[in-house]
C-alpha cells in the first residue's frame, strides 16, 4: 500500500467523525504488520475526558482483533497545521510499535512522515 491510498483510506474514517463540539473532523488508517487497515475516527462527547481520538479508535480496533504490531498510522485533518497525534495517542500507540511510521496530513493533502520514537522520545513503559 502506497502513502497515497493509506492517507486517502484516513481522509475517507474523518467523514465518519462525531465531532459536534469541536467541528474538527480527524480520519486515522492504520496499517499493520500483516497489511491489514483498520480505520478510525475522532468520537467526542460532552463529557470531554469521554472523546477518543481517531488513532486510539483505530488502534483498539486492531487490538481487539488481535493484531499488535504495527507498520504505520496515516492521520488526516484538514487544519493550517499537520494533524498530528495528542500526546496520550503517541503514548498509547508506542506501547505496541514504538517504531512505526506516522504520516500526517493538513490541508491542500501536504503531509509529512516521522517516527513514533521521533514523536515521543521519552515514552513512558515498564
Amino acid at each position: 500500500m502506497t502513502d497515497k491510498d493509506l492517507l486517502t483510506k484516513a481522509r475517507e474514517a474523518a467523514q465518519n467523525a462525531y465531532v459536534p463540539y469541536s467541528h474538527f473532523p480527524v480520519g486515522a488508517a492504520l496499517e499493520c504488520e500483516d497489511g491489514t487497515v483498520y480505520l478510525g475516527c475522532n468520537v467526542e462527547n460532552a463529557a470531554l475526558g469521554s472523546t477518543i481520538c481517531a488513532e486510539r479508535v483505530a488502534v483498539c480496533k486492531a487490538v481487539s482483533d488481535g493484531r499488535m504490531k504495527f507498520k504505520r498510522i496515516a492521520v488526516h485533518g484538514e487544519g493550517e497545521n499537520y494533524c498530528m497525534p495528542c500526546g496520550a495517542c503517541r503514548q498509547f500507540m508506542i506501547e505496541f510499535s514504538p517504531d512505526m511510521e506516522v504520516l500526517c496530513t493538513k490541508a491542500g493533502g501536504r503531509y509529512v512522515s516521522y517516527t513514533l520514537s521521533q514523536l515521543m522520545p521519552y515514552s513512558f513503559s515498564y
